[in-house]
């Protein structure tokens, strides 16, 4: 399947937006972000550009829900191409898939053990063995978030891979709005579940139990239908200037949805799906520059690298400019994100090269994720 440019474009801005963010709340002592000064916002642009930086940079996490639409997008285009060509093979095709996630998984905690200049919070200990299986939300409270936090994102994929010949037959079936609809409900009802009737560590709620993020993943998986199917009237949509527009409008009422349990059941869908909308929709506009939309696909099609090693190396940084001014800190973070990349890029072009010379040429993985 022929490579979108502006899809790695927009993996590669909310991965770059992930990753400032860990910095940022670091920088910030892991959370406590500066108050507006909303008595002094009329006062001059400098204040109001200060309250625009911190909500934009403190609403970074929204991009995970990026990746999760993007991912069901990649996956169904991918699987819906090779269905296309002949009965599908889910041996070969479970085999092909994990070959991609679990290397670089294990790279990344290799990376972990040995390198400088990361910030190690926990010990190493027996948990290491169910993180290296993926298996994090078995025991979750001491294991979802252990070693790197980021890499609970991998024990939720890895749920999704394993149920998603289940979830491709029913969209094959239902069609993509119908199927999104019933993923939605049954999403959403499992939250509800979980945050009302069966009240559960909200761990389970991020995405120890992947369906409470099927929503997220069935959006993807729909409008990856929807743009197969007719790809020009998708893109004008969500690369032309409508899409990010509508994101920006409805991002507050999204956020709103944080205000009580109730709302919180249909949070992570909303806030994932407008920021999926700005997001791709700055990937149009930057993909009409050929300088920059090289540079962030290009981070964008080794995303998973960056996404795995990032954490531990931002938060130990992090750690150690508290002291600085902000325009400092700004300049150490784009410094930061660069450098990163490039050993995130590394790291994965490497590990695939390495996997692709010991596995027969017809299984190689494809790069969807």
């Amino acid at each position: 399947m022929k490579r979108l440019l502006w899809l790695d474009v927009a993996k590669g801005l909310a991965i770059l937006w992930v990753v400032y963010f860990h910095f940022f709340r670091t920088y910030f002592e892991h959370g406590t972000l500066p108050a507006a000064d909303w008595s002094g916002l009329a006062a001059g642009a400098a204040t109001a550009l200060r309250y625009v930086w911190i909500q934009v940079s403190g609403v970074g996490f929204h991009a995970v829900g990026v990746f999760i639409i993007l991912s069901g997008w990649a996956l169904m285009q991918s699987t819906a191409r090779r269905a296309e060509s002949g009965a599908m093979n889910w041996g070969h095709w479970y085999r092909a898939r994990f070959l991609r996630l679990y290397p670089m998984y294990w790279v990344a905690h290799l990376v972990y053990l040995l390198s400088p200049f990361v910030a190690r919070l926990e010990p190493v200990d027996s948990r290491i063995v169910l993180s290296l299986l993926g298996l994090r939300f078995i025991d979750i409270t001491m294991n979802f978030m252990y070693l790197n936090a980021a890499w609970w994102y991998f024990s939720m994929l890895i749920q999704f891979y394993l149920i998603f010949p289940l979830l491709f037959w029913a969209a094959q079936k239902l069609g993509p709005w119908i199927f999104l609809l019933i993923a939605c409900a049954l999403g959403f009802f499992v939250r509800y579940l979980m945050l009302f009737v069966y009240p559960q560590d909200g761990l389970w709620i991020l995405g120890g139990f992947a369906i409470s993020r099927l929503p997220e993943f069935a959006l993807g998986m729909a409008l990856g239908m929807w743009h197969s199917r007719s790809p020009a009237s998708a893109e004008r949509l969500l690369l032309r200037g409508a899409g990010l527009v509508a994101g920006l409008l409805l991002y507050p009422a999204a956020l709103w949805l944080y205000h009580n349990g109730l709302t919180y059941v249909f949070v992570d869908l909303a806030t994932g799906a407008c920021c999926f909308l700005v997001v791709v929709g700055v990937a149009g506009i930057i993909t009409l520059l050929s300088g920059p939309a090289k540079l962030f696909g290009l981070v964008g099609t080794f995303s998973y690298g960056l996404y795995l090693v990032h954490q531990p190396y931002v938060i130990w940084l992090g750690l150690r400019i508290r002291a600085q001014p902000i325009w400092m800190f700004l300049l150490i973070a784009a410094a930061t994100l660069a450098v990163l990349s490039a050993w995130g890029i590394i790291l994965e072009k490497a590990t695939n090269g390495f996997v692709n010379k010991l596995i027969p040429a017809r299984a190689k993985p494809p790069s969807d994720r």
